[in-house]
């Protein structure tokens, strides 16, 4: 397969993350368990929010929207990865590993933008309560999941319009078990040093001034509850904003790490790049659910219902 950039290569050798057969074994049968367990939680946790009528707040509507973006973003890389353990030759097509890369970040921006709306309905919340109802209408709550999608659409497409112009002519091995920026870049026979400079910028930076401008905003958040709400209605409220700033910090410090220092290979880049692309993800709603005794319930009441009509 020739490409219009005249690059030469075809396919990339994705190195995985262990060479040797019994830890391949062992990680595989780890990763099948954590995903035969945290998977379905997280397709739960979507229906039943939205087949519980008391679950109709903008809160668990962008909650369920963060469940499923979780979703889709654990569905890139891991089933590779796992068919991979039994392969010998562990390619991926030039194709291939740009649509990672795409989706990668298409949905890894989306989330970045989907929890900003997520701090933007909490302001409201707590700042406007009285025109909370209709400051955040369900139109303007699918409104702001639509503007996460098409942000994550845009930041994404850039990406990869700059990617698939590099000339790679070989080596084609990545030292990891998925394509990504910070790992294809290296392997172009050009001069990427304004472009790994743009990378950081649009990945790294952004990524970073992202994290900072949330935790900032949920901290003042707390502060204003601390100061100015009565004490029984703060303690709900305030451990929402904590459970979200436990979700930005698991979300963002993997993101941080791998597109904030140079493109270069460190001891620790795939221990993140799992926890990143894999484990990470697929946890945000499950705390968020852990700290949540309505959504538990809702849970509960929806098992016992498929219980019940299994019954008959």
């Amino acid at each position: 397969m020739e490409h219009k950039n005249g690059t030469g290569v075809t396919e990339f050798v994705l190195l995985g993350l262990s060479q040797t057969r019994e830890i391949q074994l062992f990680l595989f049968i780890l990763f099948l368990i954590f995903y035969s367990v945290i998977l379905p939680a997280n397709i739960l946790i979507i229906l039943s929010i939205r087949g519980d009528p008391h679950l109709g707040s903008p809160m668990y509507f962008f909650l369920a929207s963060l469940a499923f973006l979780d979703i889709c973003y654990c569905s890139v890389t891991p089933p590779k990865m796992l068919a991979d353990f039994f392969s010998h030759h562990k390619m991926i097509s030039y194709g291939g590993c740009m649509a990672q890369i795409f989706f990668i970040h298409f949905l890894g921006a989306a989330e970045v933008f989907l929890l900003m709306g997520m701090a933007f309905d909490r302001y409201v919340a707590i700042c406007h309560p009285l025109r909370y109802a209709s400051m955040m209408s369900r139109e303007v709550c699918c409104a702001l999941v639509g503007a996460a999608w098409a942000g994550g659409f845009m930041h994404s497409v850039l990406q990869v319009v700059l990617i698939i112009r590099l000339p790679f002519c070989g080596p084609n091995e990545l030292d990891n078990f998925f394509c990504d920026i910070t790992q294809v870049i290296k392997l172009a026979c050009s001069d990427v040093y304004m472009l790994e400079f743009f990378m950081f910028f649009s990945s790294g930076f952004s990524t970073m001034m992202c994290f900072l401008l949330l935790l900032i905003s949920y901290v003042v958040l707390l502060v204003r509850l601390r100061a100015g709400y009565p004490s029984k209605g703060t303690s709900k409220v305030a451990s929402t904003c904590v459970t979200h700033v436990i979700i930005v910090f698991i979300m963002f410090s993997p993101a941080i790490y791998i597109y904030c220092h140079p493109f270069h290979t460190f001891f620790l880049d795939k221990v993140v790049s799992v926890f990143h692309t894999m484990v990470f993800p697929l946890m945000n709603p499950i705390i968020y659910t852990l700290r949540n005794k309505e959504i538990i319930s809702a849970m509960k009441r929806l098992l016992g219902r498929q219980g019940l009509c299994r019954g008959k």
